[in-house]
């Protein structure tokens, strides 16, 4: 696959195509280039709606001499595990943080949760993120307690009696069910206004529509979710256990005997 950072005029085809409204797939197909290099170029730099070739150009020459400046001389990229590509691996944490932060959370607290879910063990202390992010001890303290307030994170503490911070498939469940109660409880606040504001009046009849909406969808997530999290936890049968064979002794079947 080619390889080498995107140019200018490549980017213009991308802001071209995103405006024809084309799939990411089919403007990486007429670029030559993988599918991933087009949606990491728009996720990072203002997704489809607000991707402009200038300033992804711009915005990446940036990046790019903000790494070089930052880096020490004759240092290199911190080996990966499994052989990754650490170029790679480092974009992609780049393109997941933003998601992050397109759906709401603060730029510290996107990188600290993207760390978190892009390591093998699921889990950092205090200080390793520290390393990692390569930013104050303050700072990853604040981006956990928001994260840990959100359902996001799970405190532990290992072996060593150090605090560790976990994510792993029932903290996301647990998160997908407090943002229910969080909207059932929105669904109570515009019934009560109801009362207040008078029923039959335009504004009641709002508030009441508003509830009934949120209703439906906190109800329909905690059922998504508890749907979820049963699959995800459900072991498929061992062969042994799914077809199980007969006893030393035990009666052939039906119509087998001679």
């Amino acid at each position: 696959m080619p390889g080498g950072r995107l140019t200018q005029p490549e980017r213009q085809q991308i802001a071209l195509g995103l405006a024809d409204g084309l799939a990411y797939a089919e403007i990486a197909r007429r670029l030559d280039r993988p599918t991933s290099t087009v949606t990491r170029e728009v996720t990072r730099n203002g997704g489809p709606a607000g991707y402009r070739a200038d300033l992804a150009h711009r915005a990446t020459e940036r990046r790019a001499q903000r790494r070089k400046q930052a880096a020490p001389r004759g240092s290199q990229a911190a080996p990966q595990p499994h052989g990754r590509d650490p170029e790679a691996v480092r974009e992609y944490e780049e393109v997941f943080t933003t998601v992050f932060m397109q759906s709401g959370l603060p730029k510290m607290m996107a990188r600290v949760l993207t760390c978190l879910y892009t390591t093998d063990a699921g889990s950092l202390t205090a200080a390793e993120l520290v390393r990692r992010l390569q930013v104050s001890p303050a700072s990853v303290s604040k981006a956990i307690a928001f994260l840990e307030s959100q359902g996001l994170v799970r405190r532990e503490r290992d072996e060593g009696r150090r605090e560790r911070y976990t994510v792993d498939d029932d903290v996301w469940y647990q998160s997908m069910i407090a943002s229910a109660r969080a909207s059932l409880q929105l669904a109570e606040t515009a019934r009560q206004g109801v009362g207040v504001l008078g029923s039959g009046t335009p504004a009641a009849a709002r508030l009441e529509n508003i509830a009934r909406f949120v209703d439906f969808v906190a109800e329909s997530i905690t059922r998504a979710a508890e749907q979820a999290r049963d699959v995800l936890h459900t072991k498929a049968p061992s062969d042994d256990a799914a077809e199980p064979r007969p006893d030393r002794g035990e009666a052939a079947a039906p119509g087998t005997r001679g």
